[in-house]
């Protein structure tokens, strides 16, 4: 860390600067080109190159031992049409008491049902 930071913990940016002989390794990633353009234009906005923008990155994920930033799913999803159906059948059946059916007897009566639709016996 350079003497004239003020920074009460780590200064990345410092921390890259002065390097003190590594072994260096080099690393690919893939990315969307229009992504990259933006990110080299942005990162040379900043004064520094793409290159040192992710070893800043790399350092505060090693330091803090966290992406610097939040990464969550995406929001929950309702229940499909499909699972829908499936429950109100489910509860149909619950409601017949055919709920405990054998896996033969499931399969059973989707061959009927199938012989029946195609005409057959």
């Amino acid at each position: 860390m350079q003497d004239d930071c003020k920074m009460n913990n780590i200064c990345y940016l410092c921390a890259v600067k002065t390097k003190k002989n590594m072994a260096q390794v080099s690393m690919t990633v893939r990315m969307d080109s229009s992504v990259k353009a933006s990110f080299d234009a942005l990162c040379a906005q900043f004064g520094m190159s793409a290159n040192t923008a992710m070893n800043i990155f790399a350092k505060a994920v090693v330091a803090t031992r966290k992406i610097p930033f939040e990464i969550k799913a995406a929001e929950p999803q309702p229940i499909s049409r499909g699972m829908e159906a499936f429950m109100a059948l489910r509860e149909e059946a619950r409601k017949n008491g055919v709920q405990d059916m054998t896996l033969d007897e499931i399969n059973e009566e989707i061959r009927q049902s199938r012989a029946k639709r195609d005409g057959k016996k």
